[in-house]
Order: structure tokens, then C-alpha cells, then sequence
């Protein structure tokens, strides 16, 4: 998943007073990445001082559903 890396990299590039933890949450908004991905990503990617360390998994929860949306918008058939 070296397109998440690199997601991060230009937001970070582009943004370089944003924290580590925002650029994270635009390079995963909306792409559908996996619960494990994201877990993985986060600890390599995301400074340990952007976060308060016992608020990691509502976090990670948090940034599950931004990656995946609900369909609600969506039409069913």
C-alpha cells in the first residue's frame, strides 16, 4: 500500500504546518482501506505526540469510517 505512503507524503509537502495526524486523515478520506491498513499506516506515519496515547483506537475507529463512508447517499435498487 505504498499509495497511502505517498497520499501522505504530497499532502505533507504541500501542507507543512499541518500535524502528521491531519495529513492522515486526507490522504485516507473516502479511499476504502482496509481496518488492518489503516492500523498499520497509522503507527508508521503518524507522530506519537499528534495523539493522546488511550484515545488511539477511537481514533482508529474514527478513521476507519472516514476511509469508508456509509452508502447512505446512495440509491439501492
Amino acid at each position: 500500500m505504498k499509495s497511502l505512503e505517498r497520499r501522505f507524503n504530497n499532502i505533507v509537502e504541500r501542507n507543512p504546518s499541518f500535524s502528521s495526524y491531519l495529513c492522515f486523515t486526507k490522504a485516507i478520506k473516502g479511499q476504502r482501506f482496509s481496518k488492518q491498513v489503516i492500523n498499520r499506516w497509522f503507527q508508521k506515519l503518524v507522530d506519537k505526540d499528534d495523539y493522546i496515547k488511550n484515545e488511539k483506537n477511537v481514533l482508529l475507529r474514527y478513521l476507519y469510517d472516514l476511509s469508508n463512508p456509509s452508502e447512505e447517499g446512495i440509491k439501492r435498487r
